[in-house]
């Protein structure tokens, strides 16, 4: 996978995005946006893709979209036109890996069904952290790969296929356990499954002040 093959499968996919994966992530959106309003203020989303998620905020949130594919942005900016969304602040590009905003601008990043679909989901989790203040939280929903058994061996095998389309079926959850464990200023703080099937999950972080002593 690599940046620009991502955005060319997200882009072949705006015109049926909604009505393919609209109703299968539906709680997803729901449980993530229930999550980040819990803290509110800024909000980054990202990989906003065609702005499904944004009308579902409350008005009192502050809203900004990213994403890497242009035709995904364009349907967003048409969604927030036509139902004036005032508390968007800004839909634009942005590359998950290579967030352009300063250290932590946001209350909080919520990023769905985003990090299993880049080419370096590490580098993603550390952009998260690093625009997050301090005591906000990073609202992650993300498939989770199977541990073992048929399904493991299905979704390995899909990986060829799955990874041209956008995004990766192997994909475990230790990545998000490791990674946090090498950030002495993040805290997972809930797990938890998501339908369908328990294939996705609810990830929450909160972001630490940085120990002293620790750059």
């Amino acid at each position: 996978m690599s940046t620009a093959s991502v955005a060319q499968a997200y882009g072949r996919w705006a015109p049926v995005y909604d009505f393919v994966f609209g109703p299968v992530f539906r709680r997803g959106r729901s449980a993530a946006i229930r999550a980040a309003e819990q803290v509110g203020g800024r909000i980054l989303e990202v990989g906003v893709g065609t702005g499904i998620s944004l009308p579902d905020y409350a008005a009192s949130s502050r809203l900004t979209g990213v994403d890497i594919s242009e035709p995904m942005l364009d349907k967003a900016r048409a969604r927030v036109a036509r139902l004036r969304l005032r508390n968007v602040e800004a839909i634009r590009v942005g590359d998950a890996e290579a967030l352009d905003f300063p250290d932590e601008a946001f209350d909080v990043v919520v990023a769905q069904y985003v990090v299993s679909a880049v080419p370096h989901p590490r580098r993603a989790l550390d952009e998260f952290a690093r625009v997050c203040r301090t005591g906000g939280e990073i609202v992650i929903t993300t498939r989770v790969g199977a541990e073992k058994g048929l399904r493991k061996a299905i979704e390995k095998g899909l990986m060829p296929v799955t990874s041209r389309l956008g995004f990766r079926t192997d994909f475990p959850f230790e990545l998000y356990t490791e990674w946090a464990l090498t950030r002495p200023d993040v805290r997972l703080i809930e797990r938890r499954p998501l339908p369908p099937l328990g294939h996705f999950s609810l990830v929450r972080f909160t972001k630490l002040a940085t120990p002293k002593g620790i750059a």
